[in-house]
């Protein structure tokens, strides 16, 4: 009887600390060395240089970093930070040189499609491919494409040829980050990852009135594009 007692009495203490020790906040551990400087040991010794693939890609910019954040990324309180970041990373756009905005669109297609470049295997130099598919729907006949971004069918139908359409999406194909500070977007020609000419070609693709992407028929099958 005694011992059953004891361990009532013990209950009885844990029962009314329970409550205290639920409001105790304890940082989470991750285990020993689980810090942002460890990470960073970590993947320096884990990567090495190969090819045109430098290990410096693993050192984040500004920009990276604060996205990194979830809670910097999307909260209210982070939302005068993102507005700067938007403007030094518009600072960093090059317009094109000779006042032109389009090219080829059938280049620019190629482009769209191509995911190729900047890996281990690829020489410094050989031009790459935008990926463009890899998040967007943009002309009707391919029937593979992503969804991260919006669909771009319609896309200069819908806006017109006017400066300031074009120069926003000049803007953001070149650099993104100038539109939204964390958008999932690459900085296309702020990373050295499309030329000049080859933004032009992908501006032919979303404004010229030949491209496949403005043909009327598409008009019913394109959601609002962004």
């Amino acid at each position: 009887m005694k011992h059953f007692t004891k361990h009532a009495a013990f209950l009885a203490v844990l029962l009314l600390a329970g409550p205290a020790l639920s409001e105790t906040k304890v940082a989470p551990s991750w285990g020993p060395g689980a810090d942002d400087a460890a990470f960073t040991r970590m993947l320096a010794a884990s990567f090495k240089d190969k090819g045109i693939a430098k290990i410096d890609r693993l050192t984040q910019d500004e920009t990276q970093a604060f996205c990194s954040d979830p809670e910097a990324a999307a909260s209210p309180a982070a939302a005068e930070r993102r507005r700067q970041i938007e403007a030094a990373n518009l600072a960093t756009v090059k317009w094109p040189s000779d006042g032109q905005w389009l090219g080829d669109w059938k280049e620019g297609e190629k482009i769209a499609q191509s995911g190729r470049g900047n890996t281990w295997t690829d020489k410094a130099g050989e031009p790459n491919g935008g990926n463009c598919y890899n998040c967007h729907q943009i002309s009707p006949t391919e029937i593979s494409y992503g969804t991260i971004g919006p669909s771009l069918l319609q896309y200069g139908a819908l806006r017109g040829r006017d400066e300031e359409t074009m120069k926003a999406a000049w803007a953001k194909i070149y650099n993104a980050k100038s539109a939204n500070a964390c958008s999932n977007m690459p900085r296309a020609g702020h990373m050295g990852i499309l030329g000049e000419t080859q933004i032009k070609h992908l501006m032919a693709l979303l404004f010229d009135p030949n491209s496949p992407v403005n043909a009327k028929s598409n008009s019913a099958k394109s959601g609002p594009a962004q």
